[in-house]
């Protein structure tokens, strides 16, 4: 299923890439429709909040926990999940901590940023630097190959880098690409010079996939 907007109603384009990371504060985490907050998982994000105000951080761990592990939810879910974790000092295993369950490119054109998101949850979301966005929430067609093309490409280099520390860094300066590999364990990101990073053998087989799915995404809404 696709949902797009263009340029007559542009939306905030940098609110919107800011959800594409699920690294929010555990208090600002929240449905944009008050309504959703009756339903999971945005109740356990709740639940998890309740217990924080009330002292039990065993039990915000545990309901996090609960989120984090259920592949039935939203793959920015389960991000946020462990976001919120890992800012109460729980941290995954080795093996889980590593499982890239979304990426993020973002390429600084001239005219703007680009910006591609994928999960492993099979949706994507395209954030043109025109002001076109593209949704896309899954179903068996061509994008959810180079969904898995894309984050087998991710999967192949997050052994290589480690997480990183501190605020992630704001969109890239113009010029420069980034490749942010979004797991359990955090952050871990890519940034140089578009040209650079295209001729890395690692870096490169990342943009090339993104660039397939890019494309697929296009194509596809072109159909709709």
């Amino acid at each position: 299923m696709f949902g797009s907007q263009n340029n007559d109603d542009k939306p905030d384009l940098s609110n919107l890439r800011e959800l594409l990371f699920a690294d929010a504060p555990l208090e600002l985490w929240r449905p944009t429709d008050p309504a959703s907050n009756a339903q999971e998982p945005w109740l356990g994000f709740d639940q998890a909040r309740a217990a924080l105000s009330g002292g039990d951080r065993v039990g915000a761990i545990t309901v996090l926990h609960r989120i984090a592990r259920n592949p039935c939810f939203e793959a920015r879910q389960r991000l946020q999940a462990w976001t919120g974790l890992r800012a109460l000092g729980a941290s995954p295993g080795d093996d889980e901590g590593k499982h890239v369950c979304g990426v993020v490119i973002d390429v600084h054109l001239e005219d703007g940023l680009d910006t591609l998101a994928a999960y492993d949850d099979r949706t994507a979301r395209y954030i043109n630097h025109g002001g076109k966005v593209i949704v896309w929430e899954g179903s068996d067609t061509p994008v959810n190959r180079r969904i898995d093309e894309l984050l087998a490409a991710a999967q192949s280099i997050v052994e290589y880098i480690g997480p990183w520390e501190g605020p992630r860094p704001g969109a890239p300066d113009p010029g420069l690409a980034r490749i942010s590999l979004l797991t359990p364990s955090g952050l871990h990101f890519g940034e140089g010079p578009f040209e650079d990073l295209s001729a890395d053998p690692m870096g490169g087989a990342i943009l090339g996939a993104g660039a397939l799915l890019m494309t697929t995404l296009i194509d596809m809404a072109g159909q709709e």
